[in-house]
This record gives C-alpha cells, structure tokens and sequence, in this order.
C-alpha cells in the first residue's frame, strides 16, 4: 500500500506552502504501510516560533485554497514551537529547530519512502543548507 494520490497532493502543496515561507530541511514520508491513522508526514523546521506560526498559517491557507481542506486537529499552536496539523491523510509538523535536533523525527521515519517533493522546494532546500 502506498500513500494516496490525495494525499501526495496535499504533502506537495503544503510543502511549498512552507517553502514560501522559508522554512527549513521540508522532508516528506510516505508512512501508509507502518500507520493506519494516515498516508504521510510532512516535517519542517524554522529559526523562531514567530516563523513556525507562520509556515503553519500559510498551510492552513494554502490547503484551504487549493484543495478544500481543514485540519480536523491542530496541537501546539499556543507554544509556538512544534505545532502539528493534522489532514487525516497527511500530518504536518512544523517544529522549531531546537525541537526538529531534539526530537529527530526523520529518524523514526526513515526507512519510509520518501515523497518527491516539488523542485522548487527542493531547490529551496538546497539553497537554505547553504546559507
């Protein structure tokens, strides 16, 4: 079993959402075999809690736009620094980076398959690690 189409849909919008915002290290999971809660995770990172709440807002509006969809839970958000957003077939989690090092959630996940992420977040990416 694989992640859905819907669900790689929402993994690639959200991400770009995040990208726009500058966020850090976007990696996506497709975790559908290991969880039947949902397909896919999308995590990302950012230098402040202003920046997560951010990246968190331009989600929000981007999957409301583009694909009609609403978290049906959000957790973290009063804190500021990992707040998760979940769409039932994608859970985003956008964590400060402090927390992302702490935590390492990408470890968990790793024998995953990863989502290909759309080049502009990718090159995103690239150019982030180098600064």
């Amino acid at each position: 079993m694989t992640a859905s189409d819907t669900a790689v849909q929402l993994v690639r919008l959200a991400a770009e959402a995040a990208a726009d915002k500058l966020a850090d290290d976007i990696l996506a999971y497709d975790v559908s075999e290991q969880l039947v809660i949902t397909d896919a995770f999308l995590l990302c990172s950012a230098n402040n809690d202003r920046q997560v709440r951010a990246i968190v807002d331009e989600i929000e509006d981007r999957l409301r736009a583009h694909a009609d969809a609403k978290p049906v839970r959000r957790e973290g958000e009063r804190e500021g620094r990992w707040v998760l957003l979940d769409y039932m077939d994608i859970v985003v989690h956008v964590q400060h980076e402090e927390d992302r090092t702490f935590y390492a959630l990408e470890r968990l996940w790793k024998d995953c398959p990863a989502i290909t992420l759309p080049e502009s977040v990718m090159q995103a990416n690239i150019q982030r690690a180098r600064s």
